[in-house]
């Protein structure tokens, strides 16, 4: 498992020094979508199971909106068997649809993580995902310059134009490092957790056109991120505070924010009929471009989060500061805050 990790990150590493077309899609409850960071927190969670739905509808005050809906599913392997090292395994299938063209992206991929405890407290991990994706675009609702005769548009002219959807395949690594200490006590509240991360998507730099002869490339993105929680002392407060850092080809993008988590209560115990109930207020700020206000409300093995993105960019007079509603359900097995009923405890974020 350690040689995984190795290998993996020289994987990683060799290909930010090799890294040099095309954007990715992003959601802002990036926290809500491991599996797109990074494919080294595949398995990285406290318990056996873990489902993601994620929906975002954005930038609908300014004409046909965009549309992204993903779903993620990672789990454990060999966690019971093995006390120092363990694999986890994942599967997440996502849609982007764009504007009045309806250019969209559907991908379908696979991860597998090698997860070493370092001791009781740390966690390294390495992952590797591999996908196969379709972009498309609606082509009839494209307009031509043939397709003017002069003095008008005329959509029954031939544009001259031979533009079919095509297919890729895609690979990312990354690594990752946690870190946990439980509470004292079930009073104490004094949990910490921390993780951070990077990963390079895209390794392969695969080919992006619509046409056959061109020769443009997706460009590679680098990931870092990191996170953490932080328990306030004899009280039923948590800092989660958050940062994500994007390169891909020119563009950079920076996400920072922190979320204030309130435990309204606790789980009991000893019968466990009391679930652990918390909510979460905070926002995120993506440098340049908006301010997202964000809500989770957390129960038992269920977290239910909402944000919206308020832009505050160039783009915004034509916006009005609308950016876009995102939604996200996260759901666990076993219960995540039982864990000394049969899962062994790692740092989650």
């Amino acid at each position: 498992m350690k040689r995984i990790v190795i290998l993996t990150a020289g994987l990683v590493l060799t290909g930010i020094l090799n890294s040099a077309n095309a954007q990715d899609i992003h959601l802002s409850q990036f926290y809500q979508t491991p599996l797109l960071v990074n494919p080294a927190l595949t398995g990285v969670f406290n318990g056996d199971h873990r489902v993601f739905i994620n929906y975002k509808n954005q930038w609908g005050s300014i004409g046909e909106p965009y549309k992204t809906s993903a779903l993620s599913y990672d789990f454990t392997m060999f966690k019971k068997k093995h006390e120092t090292s363990y694999l986890g395994g994942g599967l997440t299938v996502f849609s982007d649809k764009a504007g009045e063209f309806e250019m969209g992206i559907t991908q379908l991929n696979l991860s597998v993580s090698g997860i070493v405890i370092l001791n009781g407290n740390q966690i390294v991990s390495a992952g590797l995902q591999g996908g196969y994706a379709q972009r498309s675009i609606n082509s009839s609702n494209l307009r031509w310059g043939n397709q003017f005769d002069g003095q008008n548009y005329d959509s029954n002219l031939p544009s001259g134009e031979t533009i079919e959807p095509f297919s890729f395949g895609d690979l990312s690594a990354g690594a990752s490092w946690s870190y946990g200490r439980k509470k004292t006590n079930m009073s104490s509240n004094d949990q910490f957790k921390a993780n951070v991360g990077i990963a390079l998507l895209h390794i392969n730099k695969p080919r992006q056109s619509f046409y056959a002869d061109d020769s443009e490339t997706l460009y590679s993105k680098l990931v870092l991120h990191g996170g953490s929680y932080i328990g306030l002392k004899y009280t039923n407060i948590a800092l989660v505070p958050s940062v994500l850092f994007l390169a891909q080809g020119p563009s950079i993008e920076i996400n920072i924010g922190t979320m204030l988590r309130y435990t309204l209560k606790e789980e009991s115990k000893y019968t466990g009929l009391l679930k652990e109930t918390a909510v979460y207020f905070g926002g995120y700020y993506r440098v340049g471009d908006a301010f997202i206000p964000s809500f989770m409300f957390e129960m038992a093995s269920f977290a239910l989060g909402i944000s919206y993105d308020v832009n505050v960019s160039s783009l915004k007079t034509a916006s009005n500061g609308q950016g876009g509603i995102e939604l996200s359900l996260r759901y666990m097995s076993p219960n995540p805050f039982r864990s000394g009923k049969g899962t062994k405890y790692t740092p989650m974020l």
